[in-house]
């Protein structure tokens, strides 16, 4: 694996686990008083996960002819990015104590 192979996984795995370190919408929008709901952060792992599959495109147009890819490239991707976000969701979840 060479260094740009490498950084972009790290960014996966920092995109992954966004969701669940801050209470904003989307890293912009605050509610005053209210925490996140669960299906919100869903939202925004799925909107992540095409950012970076779209950081991940320009990337490779850009040094080659990107490879044509079927639906079990974004099955796996997509279960590995689920499995990147895991540290993020214990965390917030499984750590954090009784819920108030």
């Amino acid at each position: 694996m060479d260094n740009g192979q490498i950084i972009l996984i790290l960014v996966a795995l920092v995109a992954a686990n966004l969701p669940f370190f801050t209470e904003r919408f989307f890293f912009v929008i605050k509610r005053p008083g209210k925490t996140k709901h669960f299906g919100w952060q869903l939202l925004e792992l799925f909107v992540l996960y095409f950012l970076v599959g779209g950081v991940a495109y320009l990337l490779e147009s850009r040094l080659s002819t990107p490879h044509q890819q079927k639906w079990e490239f974004y099955a796996i991707t997509a279960c590995l990015f689920l499995v990147f976000a895991y540290p993020g969701f214990v965390v917030k979840y499984l750590w954090s104590g009784p819920r108030r």
